[in-house]
């Protein structure tokens, strides 16, 4: 009798089975004929678009089975794409993790990573997979802001891979792991690995470079800069299990691991950010935020996003077959104060979209 295939090559065989009638877009996104054809009722999505309007959204698409099924907005915009970077970067990380470049396994200690003023003996025995989990234990300010280290426990408090805390010191080392194991710049890979080949239509290497406050961390934030209608590409790369019309740019088995859920909703440190997005359900993957939803089935079962300060969301909802990119331009000039949509405001626009979803039962 033959050899049952291995669990890989079981979800590799499946991913290609779907990809021979998925749809892909081309230089433009396909739009579908009507939204009744990709699942979606009219009259409710075009009920979002006064909602959006009362908020600081500059754009927001829906893709449906492929297609574009709602758009609002500049889509061309590029701009900050703040920590929705580090769910990108969850996804680079796949091919090197594969090849065996990158050792989940491997500590900070045997890599050779540290930081200024040196980390603690319990601190450098920190994996690579505590970086992507965020629960690295160590408690040191990163060289960018807008995390949780005003929550930080005392240094060496806690054993590496056994708590979490939403901690740019680990997302910013994750950076320089790769750098570091790959041999590539964060950038270079980005372009060649996905922003080419799935098209991306306004991405311009130009315009990234990585920050921080380098007296603080030597490790810098490799911040990104994308349009709305680009983010919704890498979602629908995500959803298509890594598969870009017929090639497999990020493995299949690496997109279903870096969205398992790995910290439950109900022990996210601080706990003031469990559910983040005042009382939704997002635990946390592999710099991933994952809905935990507990085992029950429904629309969002299965669904991931990524999130980035300000508004910036790239959710995919397979139940549904669908990607929604969200986006806002923070300042348009550093005269103007920040523009902002909230967890719990962007919770209450995929609530509607999801709302707006009637399958196979839309009226014809």
């Amino acid at each position: 009798m033959p050899l049952m295939l291995r669990p890989t090559l079981l979800l590799l065989a499946f991913v290609a089975a779907l990809n021979a009638q998925n749809v892909y877009p081309g230089k433009e996104w396909e739009k579908a004929s009507k939204p009744e054809a990709a699942g979606f009722s009219a009259p409710r999505l075009a009920a979002v678009t006064p909602f959006l309007q009362t908020l600081d959204t500059s754009a927001m698409i829906v893709v449906s089975g492929g297609r574009v099924v709602y758009e609002y907005g500049d889509l061309q915009k590029v701009s900050y794409l703040a920590s929705c970077r580090k769910s990108v970067l969850a996804m680079l990380y796949g091919n090197y993790v594969a090849s065996g470049k990158i050792s989940l396994r491997k500590t900070l200690r045997e890599m050779g990573i540290d930081d200024i003023g040196g980390l603690l003996p319990i601190e450098r025995t920190a994996t690579v997979e505590d970086l992507l989990t965020a629960r690295s234990g160590v408690y040191r300010p990163g060289s960018n802001g807008g995390d949780a280290r005003e929550f930080f426990p005392a240094r060496g408090s806690r054993k590496p891979g056994t708590w979490y805390l939403y901690n740019n010191w680990d997302f910013n080392a994750a950076g320089t792991v790769f750098e570091k194991m790959t041999g590539r710049d964060i950038y270079d890979a980005l372009e060649s690995d996905l922003t080419k080949p799935i098209g991306m239509q306004d991405f311009d290497r130009g315009t990234h470079q990585k920050s921080g406050d380098l007296t603080i961390s030597m490790h810098p934030a490799y911040h990104m800069n994308f349009s709305t209608r680009d983010m919704a590409r890498l979602g629908y790369l995500m959803l298509r299990h890594g598969n870009w019309n017929g090639k497999q740019l990020v493995p299949a088995d690496w997109t279903k691991k870096i969205v398992s859920l790995v910290t439950p909703v109900d022990k996210i440190n601080p706990p003031q950010w469990q559910g983040y997005g005042q009382g939704t359900l997002w635990g946390y993957g592999y710099l991933w935020w994952v809905w935990d939803d507990h085992g029950r089935e429904g629309p969002l079962a299965g669904a991931y996003t990524a999130m980035g300060a300000f508004g910036q969301y790239i959710t995919i909802l397979p139940k549904l077959d669908v990607v929604i990119a969200h986006k806002t331009v923070p300042r348009a000039s550093s005269n103007e104060p920040a523009r902002e949509v909230t967890d719990a405001q962007y919770q209450a626009v995929l609530m509607q979209v999801i709302a707006a979803h009637c399958g196979s039962g839309c009226a014809k």
